[in-house]
């Protein structure tokens, strides 16, 4: 038995990375496999008469070991992994996949599943219970328990294949990213670069043992790169490089990989009796319908392709004026932007970074929660960390009691995919009386320290560690009874609620005030660059809206039809793109085969839901205006009826009993400079 099949002794049963070593993932996998199956034997032998307590709630609070194992590996295989985790991943994920389905087509189990749900109207349910038995027997019709023996089998085939294809999509895609460079050894190369961007590059270099300037394609690099480099003709070497990973006809390439995984998808939904996958994903969706979505998209695309074109003819128009370009391209994109944005609101991200330093930023982002939800971080090193670099804290309410454990990681490194996401290592949950916490994670990829400065974010930046730290408050205040109802376990398009309007905070002075301070001089941040951060905020909105309505139309272009006539990924992707192109295409470029969202994590038939939560986002925050951003009341009210509740209730349910009111659609179009 392996350190990881214990119960951890250690400070709030954390996981004990240091003690964890890669030869220990599978026998405890097989381990934890064999013990859910037993604790599964457990339910379908009982001999009285199937109960909401001895069959539903039991199957809920099974397999805790088995979860604990996966949340740590996948966790890790994400930020802090290697070729043996990533072979350990390729052999681990069939054996999952096939115990989920050992699971969902147990006959005995959903027998006893569906004995409960069929009298449910004689149970005295709360509405968690009523909502957790509903997700159960869901859980089991959904994923083919009513098929006949051969189908079954058929699933179980797919399903173990998809798990497979989908892990070496994101291992070819980190594998691009880390072996792209572009080493630049003339000065003039990194002409337009600011310092910090040049003396991380530098740096990088040096790490390596090279000389000269090191660009690569984690954002951190990449990013700076395109906005400031004045060479042209570099910033288009990058660009294609970005943008043709997957997309090489190499050992690394994608395209089969999203042609079988579409295909495999739609088989699937054909098999339980949908339409297409996003039929079978929707159904547990606010949206419910293909429908529905696209025709959400199409509405959103209608109000914000006419200001999309009307700024690309601008920024066409600036570019041609300074440079003499005759056709902007995307790799001009970041560039001509950020020149015109500077222009118009005299204002650029080189002025604000020095406002905010990494380490005021988190101070921020606490000091935010702790105004809204009485909230206490302190710093602690009596934990486990996987990288020296992660951040460890205990996080108290106002009365002392235990919320969570939080663990920040903010630094990229070869062994950590690009983005920023939160997760959690533990679940909330009340078992036997106890209200076991939380322990959740950020992940982040921001600019290191050089010897000459700390990390200094970019606005953007900023704005991405309060949307990923607003998750991991949807996680730190979980309040449910049940471990598959807690925290995030929500909705898909309303999981993105908490972290979306929490960046709303970032652009009001109260809030800036806080903790933009200048890092040499400690002057808090001028009102006269709050009032251009404000200013500059719908900057280019309608182009920014355009291009998330075109990744959503993209997703719903794989899943939401039969995908059997789609011989090639490009042609394919030309089409979908066709209503929201402004750029003109790249023949080297594709972004399916590293369109990691939605063909690696689990965003298939959900990325419109970005675009559903900003218009909740954008209506609970007017809320808070109405009121005063650090409204108790209403902070109260956010915290019980939206944080705390995890997926106990509809969304929509739950938003109205916070919000008084569905969401108007109006208020994001307003926020947005779309609609006066």
């Amino acid at each position: 038995m392996t350190v990881l099949n214990k119960s951890f002794n250690t400070p709030y049963h954390t996981a004990p990375f240091s003690k964890i070593k890669s030869a220990d993932y599978l026998p405890a996998f097989k381990k934890g496999i064999e013990n859910a199956k037993a604790e599964i034997d457990a339910i379908t032998a009982n001999p009285e008469d199937p109960t909401f307590e001895n069959t539903i709630e039991a199957l809920d609070f099974s397999g805790e070991e088995l979860d604990r194992i996966s949340s740590i590996f996948f966790n890790l295989n994400s930020a802090e992994t290697n070729d043996e985790i990533q072979k350990i991943a390729q052999e681990v994920s069939p054996l999952l996949s096939e115990f989920s389905n050992d699971i969902t087509l147990n006959e005995k189990l959903f027998k006893r599943v569906k004995a409960v749900y069929d009298s449910k109207s004689t149970l005295d349910l709360t509405t968690e219970q009523e909502t957790l038995l509903d997700k159960k027997y869901k859980g089991f019709s959904r994923n083919g328990a009513n098929l006949p023996e051969d189908k079954k089998e058929k699933l179980r085939a797919i399903d173990k294949e998809l798990s497979q294809l989908k892990l070496k999509f994101g291992e070819h895609i980190l594998a691009e990213t880390n072996k792209f460079e572009m080493l630049l050894t003339n000065e003039d190369d990194i002409s337009g670069l600011p310092d910090g961007a040049k003396e991380a590059a530098k740096q990088l270099a040096e790490s390596k043992d090279k000389d000269g300037w090191l660009i690569t394609l984690d954002y951190p690099s990449y990013i700076p790169f395109m906005t400031y480099a004045d060479n042209r003709e570099l910033r288009k070497q990058l660009s294609i490089a970005f943008g043709r990973k997957g997309f090489q006809n190499d050992e690394l390439d994608n395209q089969d990989i999203v042609l079988k995984i579409a295909k495999l998808r739609f088989d699937r939904a054909q098999l339980l009796g949908y339409k297409s996958h996003a039929h079978f994903v929707l159904e547990e969706r606010m949206a419910q319908t293909p429908e529905k979505v696209t025709s959400f998209l199409n509405e959103l695309l209608d109000k914000a392709k006419p200001a999309a074109k009307t700024e690309f003819k601008k920024l066409e128009d600036f570019a041609k004026d300074l440079d003499n370009i005759d056709q902007l391209q995307k790799w001009d994109s970041g560039y001509y932007s950020e020149k015109l944005k500077q222009k118009l609101f005299d204002l650029d991200d080189e002025q604000l970074k020095p406002y905010f330093k990494l380490e005021n930023v988190i101070d921020g982002a606490f000091m935010v929660a702790n105004k809204l939800f009485g909230l206490q971080f302190e710093e602690i090193n009596t934990i486990d960390k996987y990288h020296e670099d992660v951040l460890t804290y205990k996080v108290t309410d106002s009365e002392g009691e235990l919320v969570s454990i939080f663990y920040a990681d903010f630094f990229p490194r070869a062994g950590k995919r690009n983005g920023a996401w939160m997760t959690s290592y533990k679940p909330q949950l009340i078992k036997e009386g106890v209200n076991e916490r939380p322990h959740v994670s950020i992940v982040c990829n921001f600019t290191k320290p050089t010897k000459s400065k700390p990390s200094l974010l970019t606005f953007n930046e900023v704005t991405t560690l309060f949307h990923e730290f607003g998750h991991a408050l949807h996680g730190m205040l979980a309040n449910t009874t049940y471990p598959s109802l807690s925290g995030t376990s929500v909705y898909w398009d309303f999981v993105e609620l908490p972290s979306q309007v929490l960046e709303n905070w970032c652009y009001e002075k109260e809030a800036l005030e806080l903790f933009a301070t200048h890092y040499e001089t400690g002057e808090v941040i001028p009102m006269e660059l709050i009032d251009k951060i404000k200013a500059s905020s719908t900057f280019h909105e309608g182009m920014q809206t355009l291009r998330q309505i075109s990744f959503g139309l993209l997703d719903m272009s794989w899943h939401g039809i039969d995908p059997s006539e789609i011989k090639d990924v490009k042609t394919h992707e030309v089409e979908a793109f066709g209503d929201t192109s402004l750029y003109p295409d790249v023949a080297e470029n594709c972004m399916s085969t590293s369109f990691s969202h939605i063909f690696q994590g689990g965003y298939s038939s959900g990325y419109y839901s970005y675009k559903w939560a900003e218009v909740l986002d954008a209506d609970a925050f007017e809320y808070f205006k109405e009121e005063g951003i650090f409204n108790k009341e209403i902070a109260h009210k956010f915290k019980t009826f939206v944080l705390s509740q995890g997926g106990t209730e509809d969304p929509m349910t739950l938003y109205k009993k916070f919000r008084g009111q569905e969401p108007k659609p109006e208020a994001l179009l307003r926020r947005a400079g779309l609609v006066k």
